[in-house]
């Protein structure tokens, strides 16, 4: 899932980025209010994690979750700032804000609140991806299911499932997935990815990703040939 952090000090959105990888999260990052409506209205981002005070000025965050609200956008917001009191509080849940998360924080508690957030909306259509097989993709709970059912993935593989699922149709060579999934790490083996497909292909028991000039997601029933 892709994650839009609208953070002005360097330290801060390189530790948010940095920590979400881990998770599994592909993150973007914007250092003003202007940019980060930019983002907002040309990406379809699962989550936005929202500073008040940016360059624009100390009320710039709630300003911008007004207006994108105002625009029809329904992606959860998660107000992180070092504005605290009560009033502000309330101000950021009234600027369209999800969540509210005061600075200086504890990353195992974001990370909880947004598995929470996600949990909240894991309904809306966006949030699922049809797979082939009868399989669907929950973005939000990052699990995959048939049926009512859930197979277990690990982080990486659900990751993989994810890419392909975001981009139905195009096919990754292996270069490509170990530059998404590890963000370019020399020391990953590009056979991995082999494994990876093999391990998903036996968990589901179905051929959810093809092999031609790279790795795509397979072709789900009544889709074009």
């Amino acid at each position: 899932m892709r994650v839009l952090i609208v953070e002005d000090d360097p330290f801060i959105s390189d530790l948010l980025s940095d920590g979400l990888a881990e998770e599994g999260y592909e993150c973007d990052v914007a250092g003003t209010a202007a940019e980060a409506g930019e983002l907002a209205r040309l990406f379809p981002y699962g989550l936005l994690i929202l500073d008040v005070m940016l360059p624009e000025g100390a009320d710039a965050g709630f300003q911008l979750g007004r207006q994108l609200r105002r625009h029809g956008l329904t992606t959860p917001v998660l107000y992180l700032t070092a504005r605290g009191t009560v009033e502000d509080r309330i101000e950021g849940l009234d600027a369209g804000g999800d969540d509210y998360l005061t600075k200086p924080f504890d990353f195992g508690e974001l990370r909880a609140r947004i598995r929470a957030l996600l949990r909240r909306v894991s309904g809306h259509p966006q949030n699922v991806v049809a797979l082939p097989a009868g399989f669907t993709l929950d973005l939000s709970g990052r699990d995959l299911y048939r049926e009512g059912r859930r197979t277990d993935l690990n982080r990486r593989e659900f990751m993989l499932l994810e890419l392909l699922a975001m981009h139905p149709g195009r096919a990754f060579t292996r270069e490509e997935i170990v530059d998404r999934l590890w963000g370019g790490d020399g020391g990953v083996e590009l056979k991995v990815i082999d494994v990876y497909v093999s391990t998903v292909r036996r968990k589901t028991h179905e051929t959810l990703i093809e092999r031609g000039h790279g790795y795509r997601l397979g072709r789900i029933s009544g889709d074009p040939a």
